[in-house]
């Protein structure tokens, strides 16, 4: 029987590794069309279900809620149970859920199918993410496995919304939902042939209550972030955002007295893991805001149909894909941190383009900024995610990677709660200063809203009186817009400065190898 020499099994050995990439590439592709696709069905699955108000926004938002709550919680379970193992379960999971959600018989079938979809969710990401840190041993290797993974999710996203226009023009609503069945089918297939098991040899008993106070936190405070962007601070907001400062306090502190506990708190004792898990919810923060003005102003101020508009977010995430790919190179020349501060940099460059946008279509500008965005944040989530795994012991990479996710759940909820609040604001402003006394107050109540509901109001308006209406709200938008972008700017700048400072001894890690 012929022996095979070392640096044939080594070779044998790499092209597997990279192979078992492509696989843990699938689920995060689906899941971040997964968080974008939806906003583009909402016209159509309203008109069908017939939701209330109230159960809109649950089926929009529950996905997240249960996603952000569970991920630490599940990251930790696959280090007990099995991280390969946990993802298919998860896979199975997210596509019974998947065809709930398409045929689901009315709204609250639909919310129960969102939420299970959450759960399910919760186990693929840190999943795929602590496969990679086992699988990848070498640093320089891991680094570049990163970049595919963070490339693939911001390509996902970026896709979500023209897969979705795509599918909306030739099928109903729930055909969003349809499309992951494949992929999570070719995943079941694919996955026990290419990735190798892998599970912390020592892990301890399971900590019920820590999971329970755990969940309760983030959850409570998802939801405190979520009230201050729709009512403001208020009792509500301030009471679950004190409650889930507490519930995380009373966590930290039954986590340093417990043997086997569920997250190593001493890992935020080390400066680049929790300099990077910040840097993290600052880079989701920056695309958020983006994400969150950019199809009201594609599609309401500038006309364009809905697949037109998310043809325009694709520079938002090609910038995403090729700042993820080009970072292990320059990672590789200079420290860490300079590349995390140089990336959030380049975002912050990126809102200032932005924010010389007007009512005028003025696409160059579009481009560049989203662009510049993406490739920025690219850079950075890139390198805080590798940072975050890297610190961790392997065997507990599920759990860290946990953390990195909810960071990105943080980073988003953080991002529409701020800058939608603060463009909401300027936007009302203006739009009262603007409008006429004699202004009916039915359709002053409609203009100050949002201006999808201003564009409404126009449409029951006298001709010689809706386009002077328009003009005012689309303008009033605008400037709200801008400001906004302006002010993100100054946000995203100081985290790149932070990031920049704090981080600029820390070398790449494989240099230790060179």
């Amino acid at each position: 029987m012929p022996v095979l020499d070392q640096p044939h099994v080594e070779r044998h050995r790499g092209v597997r590794r990279w192979w078992a990439l492509s696989a843990l590439t699938v689920p995060v592709l689906l899941m971040s069309i997964d968080l974008t696709v939806l906003s583009m069905a909402v016209p159509s699955l309203s008109a069908d279900l017939a939701p209330t108000a109230t159960q809109l926004l649950w089926i929009i938002d529950v996905y997240g809620a249960f996603l952000a709550g569970l991920l630490v919680t599940m990251g930790t379970l696959g280090d007990r149970m099995g991280r390969r193992r946990l993802l298919l379960i998860g896979a199975l999971a997210f596509g019974g859920a998947s065809a709930l959600a398409a045929f689901a018989w009315n709204a609250e079938v639909l919310i129960v199918a969102r939420a299970l979809l959450g759960v399910a969710g919760a186990t693929l990401m840190p999943s795929t993410l602590s496969l990679i840190r086992n699988i990848f041993t070498d640093p320089a290797e891991r680094r570049r496995a990163i970049a595919v993974w963070a490339a693939t999710f911001a390509g996902g996203a970026g896709l979500g919304p023209v897969a979705g226009g795509l599918l909306l023009e030739h099928f109903w609503w729930g055909s969003v939902f349809l499309i992951n069945l494949p992929v999570m089918l070719l995943l079941l297939v694919m996955g026990p042939r290419l990735l190798p098991e892998s599970k912390d040899p020592s892990p301890g008993p399971f900590d019920l209550l820590s999971a329970l106070v755990l969940t309760a936190a983030v959850l409570t405070l998802i939801f405190g972030i979520k009230e201050v962007g729709k009512h403001g601070w208020g009792l509500a907001s301030l009471t679950l955002l004190c409650g889930g400062a507490l519930l995380t306090t009373l966590f930290a502190v039954r986590q340093r007295r417990l043997t086997h506990p569920m997250i190593d708190t001493g890992l935020f004792r080390s400066l680049p893991f929790t300099v990077a898990v910040f840097a993290n919810i600052a880079g989701v923060f920056a695309m958020t805001g983006v994400v969150y003005f950019s199809p009201q102003y594609l599609q309401i101020v500038l006309g364009l149909s809905p697949l037109e508009a998310g043809l325009w977010s694709l520079p938002l995430a090609v910038g995403a894909v090729l700042g993820a790919l080009t970072v292990p190179a320059v990672a590789r020349r200079l420290p860490v941190g300079r590349v995390i501060g140089l990336g959030l940099g380049t975002a912050a460059v990126g809102y200032l383009t932005l924010s010389m946008l007007g009512v005028d279509e003025a696409m160059s500008l579009t481009f560049a900024g989203g662009a510049l965005i993406g490739a920025g944040v690219g850079m950075a989530e890139t390198l805080t995610n590798d940072v975050i795994i890297g610190t961790a012991p392997a065997e507990k990479a599920g759990a860290a990677a946990g953390i990195s996710e909810t960071a990105y759940e943080l980073g988003g909820a953080l991002g529409t709660a701020v800058l939608g609040s603060i463009g909401t604001s300027l936007y009302r402003d203006q739009v009262l200063e603007g409008l006429p006394p004699h202004t009916p107050s039915a359709v002053t109540d409609a203009a100050t809203q949002t201006l999808g509901s201003a564009s409404q109001a126009a449409g029951h308006l006298p001709p010689e009186q809706a386009e002077p209406f328009r003009a005012l709200v689309n303008g009033a938008f605008v400037d709200a817009m801008t400001q906004t972008f302006t002010i993100a700017a100054l946000i995203v700048g100081a985290a790149a400065l932070a990031g920049f400072l704090t981080l600029r001894r820390l070398r790449p890690t494989g240099t230790d190898h060179h």
